[in-house]
């Protein structure tokens, strides 16, 4: 059963090369979307049909609306999700899987069974088939809502005023006439008509393809709000077409960079101008690793049935055997042979590993996320947070002349305190050292956001009569606007030794491993607005250097996670020295760095040569470490990205795993797969190890199932080709399988080997198809040796010889889990106790079973008392070849 996929309605799938002509179609669709809703309205659909008075503006927007009011209008228009995860009712994957058509073919020999006499066998086969139904039923549905279970714990949320306050409240309650509260790093969760706006830029790439934030304004007072239609969807949809780069208004599945705002919610859910591209994009997902593995698995197996269904069936008419007794036959082998509980073990054990990964502080987005966490092999990462505690500290602030300087000191603290924008560590540094700062005597007049390209941020204040524009940044992006310097209290202008001179300072606070800002103002004339062009002509004022020490494990998290086969490569905007710095502190190799300059004009095929050798790449950009992680993928790695910035979400969406943390802005949690609780590179390595722990335990269902089904079920189809009779009869080929598949229930409870752990594993089909190809015909052997042994030794008769041959099948087929469940020494390697339970009493009932009242009608009868000496002699001989066999076979995949 496939787990529920999250929507992906993320901003940055619009970094995957969206065309500009993007926006055409979007305008296109949002008419399309807003007509449909009309014609809801028209036709009665109540759950579009919004009243016009949820538009109006006045208590609703001054207060928000009331909880009874939010959950009228929920029930009305639906859950805010633009492309809803198809979340099966209960009753309907009951009737899936009562339509597999496996079992359509059981049932229908079960009828065929009845109405010829053979009720007794036609009872079984419906028992047999309804216990399985209800076991995967019971069993995956647990599953599914533990899975839904951990990934409410990171739903989404947004701010919004319910009964007069402001709370927080999950993303998809959100109606329209809600007021919403936007900041930066938010995503914006619905379409919204802006009310307020303070220094508000919006990115919003995933619907015009502009690269740049745009900047956001508030209709003046004057205009009044918007009308009640407006709000409905109907205005636009029978006027002009809404454009996504309207200033006073916001879409869901853009974010908030910089700036403050509230809103009033127009649309929400698949009524948005995002919700038709979201629904889209939701039927287009990829297809992961997992999925491909068990896409092959699945050829690989009906390949097999169909060939030894049809050979088996035509053999026996060939032979002159009796065609519905034949029929019976082959589609009992067809199920024997089937994995029928393979979408069961999986979802559990997945589900099983979700559920240890969260006791890891790991919490799984999407279950298949769990395989592909754990097959990774190349880890890129920022180094704050992950390498260092994420807390800067302000270590000095100093001038030209190299001494303290207080008035860079206040201009940082000063454009710190005033800016709306993202408020980044450094900021809380700057402001811890200068509480005494009296910032209320600055007014603030204008901003100029930070953005990832420029790497600086302005703030335009009015002291007493002087107005001043205070920008602080990456040194390397301010010096080349700066005309003059302070230096021993005065000012000098910006000539090549002194500019020799700065760059001096900073490298030198660089290679100390401090990360530094370049401080720099002027005095501007009064303007009704202020753009990027007003950052010239600067005056340096100094360095502000911060230090963010390395986390005391991160050294061991390293070693661990080197040990386990993960390499980790750090992608960061720093200077290299910051970088090479925190780097050597932790054991990283600081040999093999490269910078974001040097790779900007490689092709992707030498990027990918280049990346697989090198450790660190420095002062890259967010475009930069998307090619990183794709040429790294191309390469045929298994990939992660941990971030948790704004600018992290284009790397999160390209990577194999995206991995963020539970304090993450929106942006990042909402592309990501897998959330850390906690910070820190241990608690991601816990998370690795509990994926390694999933997958092996999948791998071990597949390729015991594959292997001692193909072999019982080989031997049966030779067997009925020779015997006057049927090796076993199809009724006791379900229980046989059935029995078989109860006691692999708990695989998803095992242990998994420390080596298995120790290094990341993909699909490998060859050595499922070597196993069922090698491993089963030993089992085959031995049967063939069983059906000699009750001939030639018992004389049995037909009832003796399918007992005889029901014990011994189910005997060696369960107990070679011990086995094939470890690739080295069974007796070393200890299974849980669940497993060991749970095989041991399928034996125990296939011993017991020729001895109850049941043996009549499951047509068993008692077994000689030496025929269990000769049972005890073929189940440890056969246990034995199959460990030298799976030792070739696993040193042979190895290799």
């Amino acid at each position: 059963m496939q787990p529920p996929a999250m929507p992906r309605t993320s901003v940055w799938t619009a970094f995957r090369g969206w065309p500009r002509t993007l926006t055409h179609w979007l305008k296109e669709a949002h008419v399309r979307s807003a007509e449909e809703h009309s014609i809801a309205g028209a036709s009665g659909d109540t759950r579009s049909d919004l009243p016009a008075q949820w538009g109006v503006p006045g208590r609703s927007v001054a207060h928000g609306l009331t909880t009874a009011e939010a959950k009228a209008r929920l029930a009305q228009v639906g859950p805010n999700e633009p492309a809803r995860a198809r979340r099966l009712a209960p009753l309907t994957q009951l009737v899936q899987l009562m339509t597999n058509p496996l079992v359509v073919i059981l049932l229908l020999a079960a009828l065929v069974s009845a109405a010829v006499g053979e009720r007794v066998g036609a009872v079984i086969i419906v028992v047999m088939v309804a216990l399985s139904i209800a076991l995967n039923f019971t069993l995956s549905y647990r599953s599914q809502r533990a899975a839904e279970e951990l990934k409410a714990q990171v739903a989404l949320t947004a701010t919004a005023l319910r009964d007069g306050q402001w709370r927080e409240v999950p993303r998809s309650e959100l109606v329209p006439g809600d007021v919403i509260r936007l900041a930066a790093g938010d995503m914006i969760p619905a379409d919204a008509h802006l009310l307020t706006a303070q220094d508000l830029h919006v990115q919003q790439a995933a619907l015009t393809g502009e690269a740049l934030p745009v900047q956001k304004e508030a209709p003046p007072a004057e205009e009044g709000a918007p009308s009640a239609q407006a709000f409905a969807g109907g205005e636009h949809a029978r006027g002009e077409a809404i454009s996504p780069d309207m200033r006073d208004r916001v879409f869901l599945g853009t974010s908030v960079v910089s700036g403050t705002a509230t809103a009033v919610v127009t649309a929400t859910g698949r009524l948005t101008a995002f919700g038709e591209i979201a629904a889209r994009l939701a039927e287009r997902a990829p297809e992961t690793e997992f999925d491909r593995g068990i896409r092959r698995f699945g050829f690989l197996i009906t390949r097999t049935i169909i060939f030894l269904v049809f050979f088996v069936f035509l053999l026996r008419i060939a032979a002159h055997r009796d065609p519905f007794e034949s029929l019976l036959f082959a589609v009992a082998l067809a199920v024997g042979l089937t994995p029928e509980f393979l979408p069961m073990i999986t979802t559990v054990t997945l589900a099983q590993g979700a559920l240890r990964m969260a006791r890891e502080k790991v919490i799984v987005k999407n279950l298949e996320a769990i395989q592909n966490f754990g097959s990774m092999d190349v880890l890129c990462s920022d180094k704050t947070g992950t390498l260092t505690s994420a807390e800067m500290t302000l270590e000095r602030v100093m001038g030209l002349d190299g001494r303290e300087s207080a008035h860079a000191l206040e201009l940082a603290a000063v454009n710190s305190a005033l800016q709306t924008g993202i408020k980044s560590p450094l900021d809380t540094a700057i402001l811890r050292a200068a509480p005494a700062l009296k910032a209320e005597t600055y007014t603030k007049l204008g901003e100029l956001p930070f953005d990832f390209e420029r790497r600086r941020l302005s703030v335009v204040v009015q002291s007493g009569s002087q107005q001043m524009l205070i920008t602080k940044g990456a040194p390397e992006g301010i010096l080349p606007l700066c005309s003059a310097a302070e230096r021993d209290g005065h000012t000098e202008p910006m000539d090549a030794q002194l500019l020799a001179q700065c760059r001096t300072i900073f490298e030198q606070l660089d290679a100390q491993g401090a990360r530094v800002l370049a401080i720099a103002y002027r005095t501007v004339p009064a303007a009704a607005r202020y753009t990027t062009a007003d950052e010239r002509g600067l005056v340096l004022s100094g360095f502000a250097a911060f230090v963010d020490p390395p986390l005391p494990d991160a050294a061991a998290s390293l070693s661990a996670l080197r040990r386990d086969g993960v390499e980790v490569k750090i992608l960061t905007g720093d200077s290299e020295r910051v970088a090479v710095h925190i780097c050597m502190e932790v054991g990283l190799d600081a040999v093999r760095m490269v910078t974001g300059a040097q790779i900007e004009h490689l092709s992707e095929t030498a990027l990918g040569q280049l990346a697989e050798r090198t450790t660190i790449f420095a002062r890259v950009s967010p475009a930069q470490k998307q090619r990183i992680l794709a040429a790294l993928k191309s390469r045929g790695h298994v990939v992660g990205f941990l971030g948790d910035g704004i600018n992290d979400a284009p790397s999160l969406h390209v990577a194999d795993v995206g991995i963020s943390v539970a304090a993450a802005a929106d942006v990042a949690k909402d592309a990501a797969q897998i959330i850390l609780l906690e910070r820190g590179l241990g608690v991601l390595h816990s998370g690795i190890l509990a994926g390694r722990r999933a997958f092996g335990n999948v791998m071990k269902y597949l390729l015991m199932g594959t292997s001692s089904n193909f072999g019982n079920m080989f031997s049966m189809a030779a067997a009925s080709l020779v015997l006057p009779f049927l090796p076993m009869l199809p009724t006791q080929i379900l229980l046989n399988n059935f029995l078989y598949d109860l006691a692999q229930v708990t695989i998803p409870t095992d242990n998994v080997d420390e080596s298995f752990m120790r290094k990341p594993h993909h699909w490998d089909i060859s050595l499922i198809r070597n196993f069922m190809l090698f491993i089963g015909p030993i089992s085959s052997l031995y049967d063939f040796l069983t059906f000699a042994i009750l001939l030639l030794v018992f004389h049995a008769s037909e009832a003796l010889f399918h007992t005889g041959w029901f014990v011994e099948s189910l005997a060696t087929q369960t107990l070679v889990v011990f086995v094939i469940r470890t690739a080295g020494n069974p007796f070393r390697s200890r299974p849980s106790r669940a497993l060991t339970i749970t095989v041991l009493a399928v034996v125990m009932a296939a011993l017991i079973l020729p001895y109850t009242p049941l043996a009549v009608d499951l047509g068993f009868v008692p077994l000689p008392a030496l025929y269990f000496g000769f049972l005890a002699v073929m189940t440890i001989t056969y246990l034995g070849l199959v460990q030298v066999a799976k030792g070739v076979l696993m040193r042979h995949a190895a290799m």
